[in-house]
């Protein structure tokens, strides 16, 4: 049998896992909970390639715990029931699913029980969010364990294990003298960059005694085998962020096409929707406040139409939003705020603007010298609101495009020069 390379490779021992250090590295929280030999069912979120099929077969054998697998792609409430039979029999029984966000609401009803009453640890792997996709019943039952793409030393690990299980076991001379092709076509994710690199050593093995990977061969030979490089459909991750960076890129041809692409794939429109409303914030935002209004609709009527009518306001939104004027400073700002409050801490609130619901606050100043801000002309007044340590630091950068020229000349007219503006 031919055993695919990410395969061969996936580690035998949770030492031997490479990422996700925030979760199973010493002392973090999952690998406490594994430690403990207790762990509670959860939901594997991050995107493909990065660990979550193998992490749930590590924790098995960690726990030496039964362990039953299905795929959500090919499995119904049947196999679930007869899962959750055999699993009374034994004991700490660990039931991994895969894509546990194509469930439908049914299946995941039928873990409930199970789950509630300890005859079963769920353990789901999802690439979507699972506040969206999980029943909230189900949800409420599990952790949510985010897992990260692997970095760029991660994936590099990888490779230096490839290549030494094509030396060592293959007994192939391999010499890895370019990687940046590699990493691209994977797009970070772990078996796409194997099952790239697997292929391009098949289409050189009969070719050289000594093989070496370099970025132009790689290139060459997975365009020739696009089709068997993409052979478990991973190539809809491809499409999706095709169509986004379409519509980030104001290109409504591009994105209308690759939307039919999705549709023809039988994509989920809401997973469509749904990405149509993160972009309408995140790169057009207050350029055209209006954006976000339509994918917020778009995504109501796809949910009470479906398919074939929501093809038509899905084509509409992707083309509105494609042809809006772009901004990313709302994402901008809320990141840099974050990352102010991570680096400043709990900063003390400026006095006259903190609530004074009692005596006691009023008398030691409290709201004291507050400024009414609709008790002055055109509703404004010149205080201070951040506290006094980052007073005047600019959070806010208003982009180059109509709508937000009008707003950074409207605040510099409000606060001069504070800002910036």
């Amino acid at each position: 049998m031919n055993i695919p390379l990410a395969e061969q490779l996936r580690p035998k021992k949770l030492e031997d896992y490479i990422g996700q250090k925030h979760l199973v590295g010493e002392g973090a929280v999952l690998r406490k909970a594994i430690d403990s030999g207790r762990i509670p069912s959860m939901i594997l979120w991050g995107p493909p390639g990065v660990g979550k099929t193998t992490l749930a077969l590590l924790i098995s054998q960690y726990l030496n715990a039964p362990f039953y697998t299905l795929s959500a792609i090919n499995s119904g409430v049947k196999d679930v029931r007869d899962v959750i039979e055999k699993a009374k029999h034994s004991f700490n029984s660990i039931l991994f699913i895969d894509e546990i966000h194509r469930f439908n609401k049914s299946q995941q009803d039928s873990l409930l029980g199970a789950v509630e009453k300890g005859i079963i640890t769920l353990i789901g792997a999802t690439t979507e969010n699972p506040s969206f996709e999980v029943i909230s019943p189900l949800l409420s039952r599990c952790q949510v364990y985010i897992l990260k793409n692997l970095s760029e030393e991660e994936l590099r690990q990888l490779l230096d294990s490839a290549v030494s299980h094509y030396q060592n076991v293959d007994k192939k001379n391999v010499v890895l003298s370019e990687t940046e092709a590699l990493m691209r076509v994977s797009g970070g994710d772990a078996r796409k960059m194997l099952n790239a690199l697997e292929i391009v050593m098949a289409s050189e093995s009969s070719k050289n005694d000594t093989i070496e990977i370099t970025n132009d061969l790689v290139l060459e030979v997975i365009q020739q085998n696009l089709a068997l490089y993409d052979k478990s459909g991973e190539m809809h991750y491809d499409v999706i962020s095709a169509f986004i960076k379409s519509i980030r890129g104001s290109d409504p041809n591009a994105a209308v096409y690759y939307l039919a692409r999705m549709i023809e794939a039988g994509e989920d429109p809401k997973f469509i929707a749904r990405r149509l409303l993160i972009l309408a914030s995140e790169d057009i935002g207050n350029a055209n406040p209006n954006a976000l209004l339509l994918a917020n609709a778009c995504f109501d009527t796809v949910h009470k139409i479906g398919y074939p009518e929501c093809r038509i306001p899905l084509s509409q939104t992707t083309i509105y939003l494609a042809t809006s004027p772009k901004s990313n400073a709302s994402y901008l700002a809320i990141d840099g705020a974050l990352a102010l409050v991570r680096e400043t801490g709990d900063l003390p609130v400026p006095l006259h603007i903190r609530n004074a619901p009692t005596k006691l606050m009023k008398d030691i100043g409290y709201s004291k010298g507050y400024k009414y801000a609709h008790d002055f002309e055109n509703n404004f007044v010149h205080q201070e609101f951040l506290p006094d340590f980052i007073s005047g630091t600019k959070i806010y950068e208003p982009q180059n495009n109509s709508r937000e020229k009008e707003l950074r000349t409207w605040l510099k007219s409000l606060w001069g020069e504070k800002y910036g503006y």
